[in-house]
């Protein structure tokens, strides 16, 4: 019986190296017959793929080593803005021209379904490269000229050496933010992303430096976040960190970082409220709602997790979005018609099936959904699954489950829903279904998070910051924040004449 995998692999024609390692200076680093070897599988019907080489202190310094000879050496740190401009722009052609095989090899390590990854994620990342040109090739200086005989001119440099964390949910999307955020402006970086999903970003590193990104300004360590991660989190040498993923890691990371006081990003989780009042475009906020939860198979942290709806439109909206839920095509990743793929990983099943347990035992009301999806070749599938609630303390409304798992609560007035939307410790992302401009107004003053969406599923502007309030993070993506964190400012101030300069010594009279 011809396995799953080697039916994907003969039917798209790319191949699949039995050992994946890090790139280093350029080059693959080379294989050390006694490291620690880590299995990596396809979520679809849990086969084994490859064995990821695990990196440790010594590579990872020597990576890191590697980011701070380029960095130092000028070749990119000190190249025309013009021509890093087309470096990126050829790196987004690039990223676009290989878009197939690069949502093969995600779709194959992190098993997200491969049509959206076309469609969407892949051509995210080719935006990334191509949004970043334009903003540095946009860059100016300040000028103040307000203090009399003086001018002041305010330019900026790079850093020199990010350490960047990416996680394993959309590793092509948000690897190539972290990427383009940090380079753009003539930094190098080392990059770790999960152990979960290497080869797209092999590739896309390798894309890369096709494009014209010398060698040495990018380089990636692999391995587990205790092992890897710790490693790299810890070393000296690194400017600053970006990371992306959950809170309790982003802890460790910024204990670690305070040691040599450096400068951390952080874009985490969500619990986010997606509210639905009885005036909204039903058949828009029912669509919308489906997209806000279930895209990725919920392994997104701007999940509309909590489905807040008013009560004069609750039984219908709950009838219709249970029957929609139902109706989702769960299967292959590799399927085009696939809606909802499997968890990432065995432990990612795991988690989620354990937070649907918990939350029907707490009492939560399960309306559909809940098990693990019936024959899917042994793949990480969660069927998904929707809770009506009373009570948003419970902590299926308070933890991320970072799944296919919706709970509903319904309110009677907009002062109710702002509470409930607002009693969480998180605040990336809120959304709000309705007709009336007082209340999209209200929404946008009384909800605390970083994004808010009106009458709109998933949409991102670059040219707007993204992050979170409370526990969804520290700092913001976007141009401006992104030139904040990964540049040094300095002020030059220079005398446009000859002011007066106080003496002192030199023996004047009167002294004494």
């Amino acid at each position: 019986m011809v396995s799953i995998i080697a039916r994907h692999i003969e039917q798209w024609g790319y191949p699949v190296p039995p050992l994946a390692t890090g790139y280093v200076g350029g080059a693959s680093v080379s294989v050390v017959s006694d490291s620690v070897r880590l299995p990596v599988y396809f979520p679809g019907s849990a086969e084994h793929v490859l064995d990821l080489q695990e990196d440790g202190e010594r590579e990872v310094a020597r990576a890191i080593g590697f980011a701070r000879e380029a960095f130092d050496s000028g070749v990119w740190s000190r190249m025309p803005v013009v021509d890093r401009q087309r470096i990126f722009r050829d790196a987004a052609r690039g990223i676009r021209d290989a878009a197939d095989q690069l949502a093969f090899e995600e779709c194959l390590c992190a098993g997200l379904p491969r049509n959206h990854l076309v469609t969407r994620q892949i051509p995210r990342a080719a935006d990334n490269f191509d949004f970043f040109a334009d903003f540095i090739g946009q860059m100016a200086g300040e000028n103040f000229e307000q203090m009399p005989g003086f001018r002041t001119e305010i330019t900026r440099q790079p850093v020199g050496v990010a350490a960047l964390f990416a996680p394993f949910n959309a590793p092509i999307a948000l690897c190539s933010m972290h990427i383009a955020s940090s380079i753009a402006f003539g930094n190098a970086c080392v990059l770790k992303p999960s152990e979960l999903t290497p080869l797209s970003i092999l590739h896309l590193v390798q894309i890369l430096e096709s494009s014209g990104v010398p060698p040495g300004v990018i380089n990636v360590v692999n391995g587990r976040g205790r092992v890897t991660g710790a490693a790299l989190s810890a070393a000296t040498g690194i400017d600053r960190i970006a990371f992306t993923g959950r809170d309790t890691t982003a802890r460790e990371i910024m204990a670690c970082a305070a040691r040599q006081l450096t400068p951390v990003h952080f874009a985490l989780g969500g619990k986010s409220a997606n509210i639905i009042f009885d005036d909204a475009d039903y058949p828009r906020a029912l669509d919308g709602s489906l997209v806000n939860i279930f895209s990725n198979s919920g392994q997104i942290c701007v999940a509309g997790s909590r489905i807040l709806v008013q009560r004069g439109i609750a039984e219908r909206f709950i009838a219709d979005f249970v029957s929609r839920t139902s109706s989702l095509q769960i299967g292959d990743p590799m399927d085009p018609t696939t809606e909802i793929g499997p968890m990432a990983s065995i432990t990612q099943q795991q988690g989620v099936l354990q937070a649907i347990a918990a939350a029907g035992s707490a009492g939560a009301e399960r309306l559909c959904g809940g098990e693990v999806a019936p024959a899917r070749n042994r793949g990480y599938f969660v069927a998904p699954t929707v809770f009506r609630v009373t009570d948003n303390r419970l902590p299926i409304c308070q933890e991320e489950v970072f799944g296919p798992v919706a709970t509903i609560q319904v309110f009677d007035d907009d002062e109710e829903a702002w509470a409930l939307a607002n009693d969480s410790r998180y605040g990336l992302v809120s959304y709000c279904w309705t007709e009336s401009l007082r209340r999209a107004q209200a929404f946008q003053a009384q909800t605390d998070a970083g994004t808010l969406w009106i009458n709109t599923s998933l949409a991102r502007d670059l040219h707007a910051p993204f992050g979170g309030f409370r526990d969804s993070g520290i700092g913001r993506d976007g141009p401006r924040h992104s030139a904040d964190f990964f540049t040094e400012a300095k002020a030059t101030i220079s005398a446009l004449d000859k002011p007066p300069i106080r003496k002192l010594g030199g023996g004047l009279s009167g002294l004494g």
